[in-house]
């Protein structure tokens, strides 16, 4: 869909239908919706005055303006969107209800529309961070992963609506919103690219795969990129990760990229880590036969972290950010590492390897020890790591653990700005007892109890006193239906907020 801004007047656009708002609670429209309601005669205003519109939020009222009634009107349809209380209005409102809005108009055909800003009249929000929310949720609401079907699709045309223009009577706010509209498209494609690459089947997306997208996105981008071969990854010892990998045919790729942003500061910088298991069978301890397909996501934190600096090389924040995303197959090949063997990460900590489906923070281990050789001064690493984080906090939060109050708080508010929530957990002394090995340093499993915290606590031996945030997004790599601007399937989760917090620090 392309997205523009122009200035005039909504009741003027030559498009098939266009979008205006209302508060819950209003009975009198004004702005660009009491505009239109002016031409339509107090269409509006009887269909509130009736109880048809109320304004709740994510309500849809479509008004037919076919015919002759409304003489010298363009458009087909006007399309009235609720926007809830006005005190409650936020820019997940805004971005939820542009999702909304934007599958109404796919589902009605409509190829071309225009819209006011919505929250930035009477809403009283920032005029330029609407129009950003409006361009994310209206392109990750249209968003479906169908590239597969070959019959039963969908009754609508997938490709449309084509084209939104955002428009605006004053000309001296063009500009912020244009800004906005580019920036929201930016963190968008981003999402999408993540899920794109979560939604792949795992005999199409396995390691080589997701190296090649690294590197395209890369050369897209200007950014470096090294791609580790086993051997490589057997020279630098890391014996967690190439562990993992040995019952698969698939080879595995340690993919490093860097966006320079502040090259004459070089301990400025943040690695983004994200677990890369491009398919989780469990290994020798195999995952049962329901729902084991949809661990073909188990490399959502590592394509979170991939499709982050197809942004981050766009939006240019200063600072020096690095990606890595040991990527790998867990699968029990007559090669597989078995449960009670022994394994050495980089740096030397041995490792017994307790259950080998919690093979994720073993890769996670390597990484951040890669990482903390490189020079690394803050550490996120991204894992679908533990059904215990379902149950802890069901569909809502992505986990976050770390050593370090105040990166954990950037991380979270970051979260926050783009719609990403997160809940920080606990890291306790009595939990972390539960990794303890009776011939290893330690174990990689602690058991059923508090299994997100011991998850954490194991990859937290390998962060030691580097700033570090760990955040399980086994809980919102996937969502389960449709709701605001997220689809049925891949989330993408936490691109958006990953990218958010580089340029939170490189300000």
């Amino acid at each position: 869909m392309e997205l523009s801004v122009v200035t005039g007047d909504i009741t003027a656009q030559a498009v098939q239908a266009i979008v205006v708002n209302l508060f819950e609670g209003v009975e009198s429209p004004g702005g660009g919706t009491g505009a239109v309601d002016s031409v339509l005669g107090g269409a509006i205003s009887s269909l509130i005055a009736a109880g048809e519109i109320k304004g709740t939020r994510g309500e849809i009222t479509v008004i037919h303006t076919i015919g002759d009634a409304y003489s010298g009107f363009v458009p087909d349809r006007v399309i009235v969107a609720g926007l809830g209380k006005a005190e409650n209005l936020d820019l997940d409102g805004v971005r939820s209800v542009s999702a909304i809005v934007a599958r109404r108009l796919r589902r009605l055909n409509v190829e071309n529309a225009a819209t006011i800003v919505h929250g930035a009249g009477i809403g009283g929000l920032d005029p330029e961070a609407c129009a950003e929310a409006l361009g994310e949720g209206a392109i990750l609401g249209l968003y479906r992963f169908d590239k597969y079907r070959t019959s039963s699709k969908p009754k609508f045309d997938e490709t449309r609506p084509a084209t939104l223009t955002l428009v605006e009577n004053d000309a001296s706010k063009v500009p912020a919103l244009e800004a906005g509209v580019a920036r929201g498209q930016v963190f968008a494609g981003a999402s999408i690219a993540a899920r794109d690459m979560v939604s792949e089947p795992a005999n199409v997306l396995h390691p080589t795969k997701l190296a090649e997208i690294a590197t395209d996105i890369a050369s897209a981008g200007g950014m470096a990129i090294k791609v580790l071969e086993r051997s490589d990854c057997e020279a630098l010892e890391m014996g967690a990760y190439v562990g993992v990998s040995l019952g698969s045919h698939q080879p595995p790729k340690f993919i490093h990229m860097t966006y320079d942003g502040d090259p004459a500061n070089p301990d400025n910088n943040l690695w983004i880590i994200g677990k890369g298991i491009t398919f989780d069978s469990g290994g020798i301890s195999l995952k049962g036969g329901a729902g084991m397909g949809a661990m073909k996501g188990d490399m959502s934190g590592g394509a979170a972290a991939i499709a982050s600096m197809q942004a981050i090389a766009t939006l240019k924040p200063v600072l020096n950010v690095h990606m890595v995303c040991a990527a790998t197959e867990n699968m029990p090949g007559g090669g597989a590492q078995r449960p009670g063997d022994v394994v050495i990460a980089m740096g030397g900590k041995s490792i017994e390897v307790d259950n080998t489906d919690a093979e994720g923070r073993l890769t996670l281990a390597d990484a951040i020890g890669f990482a903390r050789t490189k020079g690394a001064a803050r550490i996120v690493d991204i894992a679908t790591l533990t059904g215990a984080m379902v149950v802890a906090l069901g569909m809502g939060h992505s986990g976050a653990f770390s050593n370090d109050d105040e990166l954990v708080e950037q991380v979270i508010a970051a979260g926050d700005t783009r719609g990403e929530p997160i809940w920080r957990m606990p890291l306790d002394p009595i939990t972390k007892k539960q990794n303890r090995s009776d011939i290893a340093d330690l174990k990689n499993s602690g058991g059923r109890g508090a299994g997100s915290i011991t998850a954490a606590h194991f990859i937290g031996e390998f962060a030691g006193d580097t700033p570090w945030v760990h955040l399980d997004i086994a809980a919102t790599n996937m969502g389960r239906s449709v709701h605001d601007w997220e689809p049925n399937g891949a989330t993408g989760v936490p691109t958006r907020a990953l990218i958010q917090l580089a340029l939170d620090l490189g300000t």
